[in-house]
């Protein structure tokens, strides 16, 4: 049996796929070697696939977030040898994950917008450049949690519009108090900022709101698209709560700087699943 992961910094999607091509799946949550220690991780996943422990899995291939180097890699690898035992174990980043999963064997770029963002060219075989995203407070344009950064900052700073500032108010009435700790001290701030794209979701028909996300998705194109080689002539393609949800505006706002999104997939966990099916 193999059993296939792919990680975000939100969630883990997990598929088994047995000898006769039947496939079961899961959920737990997001793993990401950056916020977790290898203790933590093997409790994690402990707790969430326990059901799944007791299967003759023979093979694994991981994809997360923050997979990006050997250390990391390894306590990921670490940690499922010690709820698994010593198997044949693959850790890659997730943006190997999307690749394969939207372009297949066949060349294009491939991008991430979900609570963090990410990009890569990806030659039909494995991913020859990239450029790196840099986390929430350097870069990750385009995402969830860039994007709630700034709609909160507009709201401690009261530079929404009235309407906006009343329902941000009434929908997150303690945010004054409590958003420093949740920011500086507290695990997970991305999730945390991440969560306000929901209200951007609420409000996308708002010009204010619509702007934000429009030119949060110019600012990712710009720095993490246009910047490979024969950009404008590549398949592109995304995955990740974000570009699904808010699918119209980054086509539009792709439009604008002559690109055309093809596959916009909210998780990449399908086309993964096909990808190592068709490989086996």
């Amino acid at each position: 049996m193999i059993l296939i992961a792919d990680s975000g910094s939100t969630k883990t999607s997990w598929r088994i796929i047995d000898a006769d091509g039947k496939i079961e799946q899961a959920e737990s949550q997001g793993i990401n070697p950056y916020f977790q220690s290898t203790d933590e991780i093997q409790e994690e996943l402990q707790t969430s696939l326990e059901p799944l422990v007791a299967s003759k899995i023979t093979e694994i291939h991981f994809y997360g977030a923050g997979c990006n180097n050997e250390e990391k890699k390894s306590m990921i690898q670490t940690a499922l040898i010690g709820v698994f035992g010593n198997i044949a174990i693959y850790v890659n980043t997730d943006l190997l994950a999307v690749a394969r999963s939207l372009c297949g064997r066949e060349s294009g770029i491939a991008c991430i917008l979900g609570t963090g963002s990410n990009s890569c060219y990806y030659d039909g075989e494995k991913i020859v450049h990239h450029i790196p995203p840099w986390g929430t407070w350097l870069g990750d344009e385009g995402s969830g949690s860039v994007m709630g950064r700034k709609l909160v900052v507009h709201f401690l700073n009261q530079e929404l519009p009235d309407q906006l500032m009343s329902s941000f108010d009434t929908r997150y009435p303690d945010l004054n108090k409590t958003v420093l700790d949740q920011v500086y001290r507290k695990p997970y701030p991305n999730r945390y900022l991440g969560q306000f794209s929901k209200f951007l979701f609420d409000h996308r028909d708002d010009p204010f709101i619509y702007k934000l996300v429009f030119n949060s998705f110019q600012e990712f194109l710009e720095r993490k698209v246009l910047k490979y080689p024969n950009a404008l002539e590549c398949p592109l393609h995304f995955s990740g709560s974000i570009a699904f949800y808010f699918n119209t505006i980054l086509r539009q706002a792709a439009a604008d700087l002559d690109l055309q999104p093809k596959i916009i997939t909210e998780d990449p966990i399908a086309g993964l699943t096909l990808y190592h099916t068709s490989n086996n």
